[in-house]
This record gives C-alpha cells, sequence and structure tokens, in this order.
C-alpha cells in the first residue's frame, strides 16, 4: 500500500469520526432538552388566581395584625360588633297589666311617679312570710303556781343574761305565772334562745303569740 492511500484512509476516518461525534452531541442535546430538570420541575406552577390572591394580600397587609391575633382584622370586627351592639336598642320585658313581678326584681315606677316624690312600691310578699310575721314568738321557761317560785326562775335566767318577765294567766279557776323571754320577731331567733336555755337544763319550750 502506498503512502498516498494511507493517508485517504487516515482522513476518511478522521471525518467519520467527526461526524458520529457530531452526530452523538446532537442525541444527547436532544435528550437533554425533552428530559425533566432536576429541582426545577419539583416546584408547583402557579396560577393567575394565586398570583391575583397574593397581591390582594400585599396590598392589605397589615404589619401590626399579628400583635392582635391570627386574624389580622380582628380589631375591625370587635370595633363593628361594639358599634352594632351600642346602635341596637335595649330589649325591655313588658309584663302584661295586672301581673305580679319578677321574683327578685322590684316593681317598675312611673316617671311622673318618681318627679312627684310618690313612695315606692313594694314587691308582694309570698303568704308565708306575712303568715309568719302575723306572730310573736316567746321562749316560756316555765309556769308557776306561786309567785316566789316564778321570782326565782327569772333571777336564775338573768344571771345567765337571758332577761325574762313574768306574766299572769288565769287558768282553770288559778291563777298562773309564766317566766318569758321574748319576744322575737322569727321562729329562728327563738328557737336560738330555747336551745341555750337547754344547754343549761333548763326546761323551757316555744309559745307562739298573734300580734294584736
Amino acid at each position: 500500500m502506498s503512502a498516498t492511500s494511507q493517508r485517504g484512509g487516515f482522513v476518511m476516518g478522521l471525518v467519520i469520526g467527526l461526524l458520529v461525534g457530531l452526530a452523538l452531541a446532537l442525541g444527547v442535546a436532544l435528550y437533554i432538552t425533552k428530559a425533566p430538570v432536576p429541582f426545577v420541575n419539583k416546584v408547583p406552577q402557579r396560577t393567575a388566581e394565586q398570583d391575583t390572591a397574593e397581591a390582594e394580600r400585599n396590598r392589605t397587609w397589615d404589619p401590626n395584625g399579628p400583635l392582635g391575633g391570627k386574624a389580622g382584622n380582628r380589631p375591625a370586627a370587635a370595633a363593628s360588633s361594639a358599634v352594632a351592639s351600642a346602635s341596637a336598642p335595649a330589649a325591655v320585658a313588658i309584663a302584661p297589666p295586672g301581673a305580679p313581678p319578677a321574683a327578685g326584681n322590684a316593681p317598675a315606677r312611673d316617671p311622673a311617679a318618681i318627679l312627684s316624690g310618690a313612695p315606692v312600691p313594694t314587691a308582694p310578699q309570698p303568704p308565708q312570710a306575712k303568715a309568719a310575721q302575723a306572730f310573736d314568738y316567746f321562749v316560756q321557761a316555765g309556769a308557776f303556781g306561786r309567785t316566789e317560785e316564778a321570782e326565782q326562775q327569772r333571777a336564775k335566767l338573768a344571771m345567765m343574761g337571758a332577761m325574762a318577765k313574768i306574766s299572769e294567766r288565769d287558768q282553770a279557776g288559778r291563777v298562773v305565772y309564766r317566766v318569758r323571754l321574748g319576744p322575737y320577731p322569727s321562729r329562728e331567733e327563738a328557737d336560738s334562745q330555747l336551745a341555750r336555755l337547754q344547754e343549761q337544763n333548763i326546761e323551757a319550750q316555744i309559745v307562739r303569740v298573734e300580734k294584736p
């Protein structure tokens, strides 16, 4: 083989190698452009609605909003509710004519009566309270047939700090001298005094007397 043919074969091989290299480079370039780029396609694509919403949030953003809570519009909502409650008329319960006032509430007064200085009407009392106020209560520490015995019992009570009185009553044709403490306006006070006498071994009982 001559030197000319050897040079021709070398040049031909070099050209073929370049063509093959270019083809491989073109194939690699096409593969890279079609394949997804790492760490880029993983980011979600934003829509036009999301961009609009973010622009609106940025426009109304309040730097002091986090100081009042998670919701930035909480002070505005509280102010609007306060204005609404202040402007709303207060609800007033109106009882029918002749109906008794609610328990624990004083009856409403007429403004004209207030200006005229009329007395304040009081709430009606239950029947039990009226019945209790119609009686006085005494603690009777004995009834004796002789006045000396009654005086001794009263002196004994006085030494205990209890001031008693002696009253006379005709019973079955005989005069009886009763030693009583009181009167007490309530049964509770009379029961308290009775308990103190019983602690001192003094026989006594509660006597209820109707008020005149």
